[in-house]
């Protein structure tokens, strides 16, 4: 693939508060394609980039947490993760 198959859009997403909590302030880069699809799908539905992207990771970790095999990892991962943190810590 060339250098013009790889064009990447950023969006800075910036919020102070979200449903009333205080908010991470992060940058996602997106590419252009992806970008302008989720500008279309944020306007038909009558919301904001931000707010298509908030929902869209709540229902992705909701998705991984309904996911017995994605939550057995992340179980094995955090405690290979917490005996190597014991294991440093002697």
């Amino acid at each position: 693939m060339g250098v013009a198959a790889h064009h990447i859009r950023h969006e800075h997403l910036v919020i102070s508060q979200y449903h009333g909590f205080v908010a991470k302030q992060t940058t996602v880069r997106l590419p252009d394609q992806l970008a302008e699809q989720a500008d279309a799908v944020a306007r038909v539905k009558g919301t904001s980039l931000n707010a298509l992207i908030v929902d869209s990771l709540r229902a992705e970790i909701e998705r991984v947490r309904a996911d017995k095999d994605f939550t057995t990892r992340a179980n094995q991962l955090l405690q290979r993760d917490k005996e190597l943190l014991d294991r440093l810590a002697r």
